[in-house]
């Protein structure tokens, strides 16, 4: 099955397993228990927008939760103010993902990617492929080579 993940990893010749559903998932955990891994291994990735529509790329794991406080606070320069979570309309718009199905490939230049740092911890980690009914399991430096994200603690203590 070819999504649009499955399509870029290909061309950027990553190995991936796919994880197919047998119904569509919304939840971390929908998908955890359809593909069979453990949530802990689940990259949540959200797009966060400021108030002036800047947007960011925040990624967490399992059950961690995102603190937008902490992602903002990771750009010094002040760049994002008031951090908060975009709309379905603003996913499909500014990264052409849909609400529940968001990966970190092949973002827009103009939105930084940030990572928990926790991510350090697995080998491998399994994220949507834009597709409600299919994820991807990869190895963790992959994932990480072929995005180069900005690594934080931006996970709520």
């Amino acid at each position: 099955m070819k999504t649009k993940v499955t399509a870029y990893l290909d061309q950027q010749e990553i190995s991936y397993k796919l994880l197919p559903h047998t119904e569509a998932v919304f939840t971390m955990e929908g998908a955890a228990m359809q593909e069979g891994v453990v949530p802990e291994e689940m990259l949540k990735s959200i797009l966060l927008r400021d108030k002036s529509h800047n947007y960011v790329m925040a990624c967490v794991l399992g059950y961690g939760q995102l603190d937008p406080k902490k992602v903002r606070a990771f750009f010094p320069d002040g760049r994002y103010r008031r951090l908060q979570f975009a709309s379905a309309e603003e996913i499909v718009e500014q990264i052409g993902y849909t609400k529940g199905a968001v990966a970190p490939f092949d973002l827009p230049e103009s939105i930084p990617l940030v990572i928990d740092s926790r991510i350090d911890q697995f080998e491998r980690v399994n994220t949507s492929t834009g597709d409600h009914l299919i994820g991807i399991e990869l190895a963790t430096a992959d994932l990480m080579a072929l995005t180069n994200p900005f690594t934080a603690d931006i996970q709520k203590e």
